[in-house]
């Protein structure tokens, strides 16, 4: 059994790759599906010594299969977003004690202690349905903020531009954290000048308007804020850690979650160099599920280990993988 405690005081590269390497036999030995996916890659434990050889489940089988390394309890499941119809990923979480430390602990490291923050949210589409594990991890750092001011916010813009701007203007340290669609809506409304709020964007218009590059939607939302950067959140249903970016679309992730990439044209080809490919991500606190997943995200990942998101692939399916019926 691996000590969950390992994972959350890594702080070095060696640190990693040995805590990543009993986490994969761990899984291996644990986990059905996966054991199955690696079997018909012909890898065992035995083969396996450097993070490259390791097997990168692809994201999809979220979506088919339930993805599981332990036996206790299932105390929730996270659910992605979807259009009606949609086959949506299910995150079957049987440790939310795990989750809770790896969203607290990562955002502490990148941003200090959360009760130094009012927390604003502003996440509509993600408040309207159940199961949201971004929702979950806003509620917490709201309610750990112990801020009578953070909250949640719907459709009250308005009470949203007078907080905010209250709160700014008595130099108080404010978080507002919202899907791209909904801070667009706020500053289409009310035009802010802040300079004691960091404004960051959880990605996607899922939907709601036309989808904007990076640089676009950041120099809108700069504009319409008053600030001099837009931050960022890159968080998945299937993964328990997210990275951020504190300005022009570079992440970086806690010491238990590194970002690889993949040749898009043979899946099981990783990238040593600055090269665009598809996103493979080792996320350590995912030690119940699964913590070597392929993406569907395009990025490349720089020298110092810091990452940047190119888009996704254009099939929304990841190829030169066939490996999908298991």
């Amino acid at each position: 059994m691996i000590n969950t405690n390992n994972i959350f005081s890594i702080s070095s590269e060696a640190e990693f790759k040995a805590t990543a390497l009993d986490v994969f036999r761990f899984q291996f030995e644990n986990n059905t599906v996966y054991r199955s996916f690696c079997d018909l890659l012909y890898v065992s434990p035995s083969d396996v010594k450097e993070l490259s050889e390791i097997p990168f489940l692809p994201i999809q089988f979220f979506k088919s299969h339930p993805i599981l390394s332990s036996k206790n309890e299932i105390k929730t499941t996270f659910t992605s977003s979807g259009t009606t119809g949609q086959v949506t990923s299910k995150h079957h979480v049987t440790n939310l004690k795990i989750y809770e430390d790896s969203f607290k602990k990562g955002f502490a490291h990148f941003y200090g202690n959360i009760e130094g923050y009012t927390v604003l949210a502003l996440l509509p589409n993600y408040l309207e349905r159940e199961g949201s594990s971004l929702v979950y991890m806003v509620n917490q750092l709201i309610k750990d903020s112990k801020k009578p001011e953070s909250d949640f916010y719907l459709n009250n813009l308005d009470a949203l531009k007078d907080t905010l701007i209250k709160l700014d203007n008595k130099g108080k340290k404010v978080l507002l954290i919202g899907v791209s669609f909904a801070l667009l809506d706020l500053i289409e409304t009310y035009t802010f000048d802040l300079n004691n709020t960091i404004i960051m964007e959880t990605g996607g218009m899922k939907g709601r308007r036309k989808e904007l590059i990076r640089e676009e939607l950041h120099s809108v939302l700069k504009q319409g804020f008053g600030v001099n950067q837009i931050h960022s959140e890159y968080g998945m249903t299937e993964l328990l850690s997210q990275g951020y970016s504190k300005g022009d679309g570079v992440f970086n992730c806690p010491p238990w979650m590194h970002i690889l990439t993949r040749d898009t044209e043979d899946a099981l080809t990783l990238y040593n160099s600055k090269k665009t490919g598809g996103i493979n991500i080792i996320d350590l606190a995912n030690i119940n599920s699964c913590s070597f997943i392929a993406t569907q995200d395009l990025g490349r990942v720089n020298n110092d280990r810091s990452f940047e998101i190119i888009g996704r692939f254009d099939n929304s399916d990841i190829r030169g993988c066939n490996l999908m019926a298991l």
